[in-house]
Parts: C-alpha cells; structure tokens; sequence
C-alpha cells in the first residue's frame, strides 16, 4: 500500500514539475475554506464535512478536510485528510486539477470501534460556464482496508467574489452521497 502511494506521489511530482514554468491566468481561486452538509444513502447517513484548500503559488495546493457522519444503529465516523495538490490551467475558465491526500477513518459502533489510515487520489477538472456558475468533476480512488473508485461531479453558484454555495453528487457502488454546501474564499 505504501509502494502505490509512493509512486502516485512521484508521478503526480514529476508532472507537476514538467508544467513549473506554466503561468496561471485562470479565475478560478483555489484558497477556500467550505462547510457542506453531507447525507450518505448507506445506513441513512449525515453530517458535516469541512474542507479547506490553500494555494501555494500558481499551481501548488496544500488541501484537507474533515467529516463526521452518524449512520443508523449507533454508528459513526470521523474522516481526516491531508494532502496536496497540482493544477494545469488549460484555458481562462477551466483547470484540471490532481490531488493525493492520507486519509484516517475512525469508526465507533456499539460492539467498538476500528481506524484505518490509506491514501486518497483524484483527478478532474473545474471550470466556470458562466462568470457565476462553477461546475466540477472528478474521478477519486480511496485505498484502506478495501478500496473504491467514485464519480463527483458539482456545480457551484457564486453569489460574490468570496462567496458561492452548490451541490455535489458522489457515486460509487452501492453508496451515494449528495452535499449541499458553501464555499468561503479568502
């Protein structure tokens, strides 16, 4: 498991290293911080989930995140993510964007509790159809104990410069997982 993350890291640095020189001129602003309302179809699922993105200079990002979500029976889970990201500007109003992120899940359930510790690895693009209206996807890999591969995409409805809220769709399986959120720029 260490080995493919390893790896993963390499290529998306040694891409990323390839595209340095490449000069930003994209609107998309990738210092955010967002709070999301999370409902999960498994096991009638919800909570909250806060993310945060920190551009480093033009292309670099440092991103992560936290969820907690209450499953029926007395079950919940807390997730945390770290890690960074690369994005290649291929027009004014579109990136593509890759991430690779270490990922905790503790999960306590009234028989006890178990935490697994993995990597998270997405790629997608985000872009702007209109100078208000964000739209974004991706496909993301999470490896654990188990891993799964899911489809996201989102759009966003920027209501000012530092402020837009909007809706996400993850699939993957046998689990949905919609969102509602808003997203804070600074």
């Amino acid at each position: 498991m260490k080995n493919r993350f390893i790896i993963a890291v390499l290529l998306l640095s040694g891409a990323a290293f390839a595209q340095a020189q490449e000069h930003r001129t994209t609107a998309l602003d990738y210092t955010y911080a967002e709070l999301r309302f999370v409902d999960v179809d498994v096991a009638d699922g919800s909570g909250l989930r806060v993310n945060g993105s920190y551009q480093l200079n033009n292309n670099w990002l440092i991103v992560g995140g936290v969820s907690s979500v209450d499953f029926d029976f007395d079950v919940d889970s807390l997730t945390i993510e770290l890690g960074g990201g690369y994005v290649w500007s291929y027009t004014n109003e579109f990136d593509l964007l890759a991430t690779a992120r270490i990922v905790s899940v503790e999960v306590d359930t009234p028989f006890g509790s178990d935490d697994e510790t993995g990597f998270a690895i997405s790629a997608g693009t985000r872009g702007l159809i209109t100078s208000q209206f964000e739209v974004r996807g991706s496909v993301n890999h999470i490896n654990l104990d188990n891993s799964d591969t899911f489809l996201e995409i989102a759009g966003d409805y920027h209501f000012t410069d530092v402020f837009s809220a909007g809706l996400t769709l993850e699939v993957a399986g046998d689990t949905d997982v919609i969102s509602v959120g808003a997203r804070w720029f600074f």
